[in-house]
Order: structure tokens, then C-alpha cells, then sequence
């Protein structure tokens, strides 16, 4: 698993040696595509597109065609948030993805334990999505903590010229190895809920849970996407600058 952000390829590297994270960042249609395909484009945003179908089993043409066909879609946002400045993206990250989180999380521990409580009796894989939502929370409110505290600010002043107390490697790789422990998180609630497929039977408040848990994997694969692949490799090339 790698514990480094994503890598930018040199101007002229044919498309099939470029990252995948990268890729998203110039065009965030191109998430859909990766989505659809379980190719992971924030954690494991540093593989190539060769690399990510040689270990998905798939052919490289067909990812090609596949983001030709994106790119011909006039339906991409005109707002890309990888195109802001990195303190306005600090911002927009904080204010955006953190304060999603902020809401959304308590809200699917209470329903997890819910449903757990009331259904984990003959479904036993429903105490385990609680107990993996509530250390998501955990792991994801000290993380945003650390990065609004310590690393965003510092990220900040240095893109106002401000030179940062310490070096960002160790805080940058830091969060990166964060993001990772998530991702594996989100892996396997989407394991334990059979894709987030609620059974026939389900009641209301297990659907609702199954559907929260497929819009906190969509946005905190976005948000993971714009720190790995976009704040942090602007934040180290300011710093070598």
C-alpha cells in the first residue's frame, strides 16, 4: 500500500504511464470512470493506469476507450476545485469534505448501532460495520484535527511565502498513511454490505444506512483524492521552490 502523494509525470508521458490520481486531478469526470471500473483513485492515486489494470485484470485498452469516451462528455463540471490555489484548497477541503464529515458521521454511528442492535442478532456482519463505522469516526475527527491544527495551516503560510516552522514531509506522509487506514475502512464496510445492498427485507433505517455509507465512500474518495493528488504535491513543490 503506498504511503506517499501522488506523483505528477513529466509533460509528454504517454497517457497509459500516468497516475491515476493525476488523471482525476486534471479531470474529475474521469473519477466516474475509475469508480465504476474499482479502481481506487485516491489512496492508491500513484499507480499508473498500467499498473492499476494489471492488478484489476484489465485490459489497458479498455480503460483507455473508456476515458475517451469521458473525455468526449460535455457534461464535466466547470468548477474544478484541483485548479484553486493550495490555500483556497486547504479551505475549500476544510470547509467542504471536513464539515461533511462533521455531520454525516455521528449520524451513521447512530444508525449503525441501530441497525446492529436490531438486526446483528441474524445478520452478524451488521455489529461489524458498526464497529468499523465507529473507528472511522474516531480515526477521521483525530485526522482532521491534525491537518486543520498543524499541517493545513503551515501549507497556508507557505503559499503566502511564508517559510513553515518545520519540514512537510513527515506531516504530508503522515496523513497520507491516514488516508490509506480509511481507505482499507471503507473497503470493508462496502465488504460487510455486499456493496452497500440492503436485503429485500431491510427496514427504512437500515436502507438509510447502507445509502449514507455509499455517500461518505463517493465524497471521502474525492476528498482523500484532492490532498493526495493535488494539496500535498503542491505543498512539497513550493517547498523545493
Amino acid at each position: 500500500m503506498s504511503h506517499s502523494p501522488t506523483v505528477i509525470s513529466p509533460p509528454g508521458t504517454p497517457l497509459a504511464d500516468r497516475t491515476v490520481g493525476e488523471l482525476v486531478a486534471e479531470r474529475p469526470g474521469r473519477s466516474r470512470v475509475f469508480e465504476s471500473l474499482g479502481i481506487d483513485f485516491c489512496c492508491q492515486g500513484g499507480r499508473t493506469l498500467r499498473e492499476a489494470c494489471e492488478r484489476k485484470g484489465l485490459a489497458l485498452e479498455t480503460l483507455m476507450a473508456r476515458l475517451e469516451v469521458e473525455l468526449a462528455d460535455k457534461a464535466t463540471p466547470t468548477q474544478n476545485p484541483a485548479g484553486l490555489p493550495a490555500h483556497d484548497l486547504a479551505t475549500y477541503i476544510v470547509e467542504t469534505h471536513h464539515g461533511y464529515l462533521r455531520r454525516e458521521l455521528p449520524r451513521l454511528r447512530a444508525m449503525s448501532e441501530r441497525v446492529a442492535k436490531v438486526h446483528g442478532g441474524h445478520t452478524p456482519s451488521l455489529v461489524e460495520v458498526f464497529h468499523v463505522t465507529v473507528e472511522l469516526q474516531t480515526e477521521l475527527e483525530s485526522h482532521m484535527m491534525k491537518e486543520e491544527q498543524i499541517l493545513f495551516p503551515m501549507i497556508v503560510a507557505l503559499s503566502h511565502g511564508e517559510p513553515p516552522p518545520m519540514p512537510l514531509d513527515c506531516p504530508i506522509n503522515q496523513m497520507v498513511h491516514e488516508h490509506d487506514i480509511a481507505g482499507a475502512a471503507l473497503a470493508r464496510l462496502r465488504e460487510l454490505s455486499r456493496g452497500f445492498q440492503p436485503p429485500p427485507e431491510a427496514c427504512n433505517t437500515y436502507r438509510a444506512l447502507f445509502a449514507g455509507l455509499l455517500e461518505l465512500e463517493e465524497d471521502l474518495h474525492r476528498h482523500i483524492h484532492l490532498e493526495n493528488s493535488v494539496l500535498f504535491p503542491a505543498a512539497q513543490a513550493m517547498m523545493r521552490n
